[in-house]
């Protein structure tokens, strides 16, 4: 694997080629963890899951594109998403959720035909517009009364989702109006000058 370092003037990261791997974003050096096996992506997700709970952003793998995630609960972790992404505030972030039982902690009104479609499409692609619970931070639905809420079908989201006990707020690591990365050295000349 070809390893490469990116640093700049909020933090640096590094990613490791081509194999599966969390990017961690922070303020110190990043880890690059391995996920190809069962034993090193339980070390990836409870890493993960450390840092998120920390109030820290990690980058990860996903379906198709790199995301940065946050704890959805936190709007100075959910703040650190817009910062690095120069995300506009008026741009909501997508909440994930591991269970039907968590989507629902993030509405106010969870209704059957919520259920009925989150019953026949999750774990999946499919985000639900919902009413938002009060617990949900304003930054994260950019001030608005509803919530958008996907349980991804992805294994290694959906283990460091189980292990935070709490929804993340993850949008692809693409900066504003750009393409999304699906790849790690899109990540680079994204983001590079910002992590």
């Amino acid at each position: 694997c070809k390893r490469q370092t990116v640093r700049g003037p909020l933090s640096s990261f590094e990613l490791s080629l081509p194999s599966p791997t969390l990017l961690q974003i922070r303020s110190m050096p990043a880890e690059v963890l391995p996920t190809e096996t069962t034993a090193l992506l339980a070390i990836a997700v409870a890493r993960a899951a450390e840092r998120l709970r920390a109030g820290e952003v990690v980058g990860v793998p996903t379906e198709t594109v790199y995301g940065l995630a946050a704890n959805a609960l936190d709007p100075k972790a959910v703040a650190q998403i817009y910062a690095v992404k120069g995300r506009p505030a008026h741009n909501p972030i997508i909440v994930h959720v591991a269970s039907r039982g968590m989507a629902r902690e993030c509405s106010s009104d969870w209704t059957p035909l919520a259920e009925r479609l989150a019953a026949a499409f999750w774990p999946g692609a499919l985000t639900l517009v919902v009413a938002r619970a009060s617990h949900i931070p304003a930054i994260v639905t950019a001030g608005g009364t509803t919530v958008g809420v996907r349980w991804p079908q992805h294994p290694f989201m959906n283990a460091v989702i189980r292990a935070c006990g709490f929804p993340l707020a993850a949008p692809n690591t693409n900066l504003a109006n750009r393409l999304s990365p699906t790849n790690a050295g899109h990540v680079i000349s994204q983001l590079g000058d910002q992590l």
